[in-house]
């Protein structure tokens, strides 16, 4: 069970690589893209300052929080709603960050990224239609 949970610790954590994090430290905070993260949570953030790009390493013993500072896009809640128009024919695929419908098309947070005709055009309908939602609600 441990080896389960850690597993799903570290995959959490790679899903933030890349993207835009606050780290809360001892002293202050810190925003920017994270760009690495140690097993002692010693993270390393590119953040521009000015026309500047810099890269900063955050040493883990004075890292009090790390938070994800953009909005997470709920896969799960549009796999629901495209079960809705085909029902039996969505799979969410976790493992891959993607919605496989009718195994032929496949969309991920940024679309509709495999698959071509009549199923695929309402299929991004229905992804569109989410993301503006997502959008009036921030």
């Amino acid at each position: 069970m441990s080896s389960i949970i850690e597993k799903k610790y570290y995959e959490e954590i790679t899903n933030m690589l890349g993207k835009q994090v606050r780290i809360e430290t001892e002293s202050g905070s810190v925003v920017g893209v994270l760009l690495g993260l140690d097993p002692y949570l010693n993270a390393v953030v590119a953040r521009k300052s000015g026309e500047n790009l810099t890269k900063v390493i955050i040493p883990g013993r004075i890292i009090k929080m790390l938070m994800l500072e953009e909005e997470v896009f709920d896969l799960k809640a549009l796999a629901d709603r495209l079960n809705k128009v085909f029902p039996g024919m969505v799979k969410l695929r976790e493992d891959i960050e993607a919605i496989i419908v009718m195994d032929k098309i496949k969309v991920t947070k940024s679309g509709v990224v495999e698959g071509a005709g009549p199923s695929a055009e309402k299929v991004k309908q229905i992804y569109e239609s989410y993301v503006q939602e997502l959008q009036r609600k921030q």
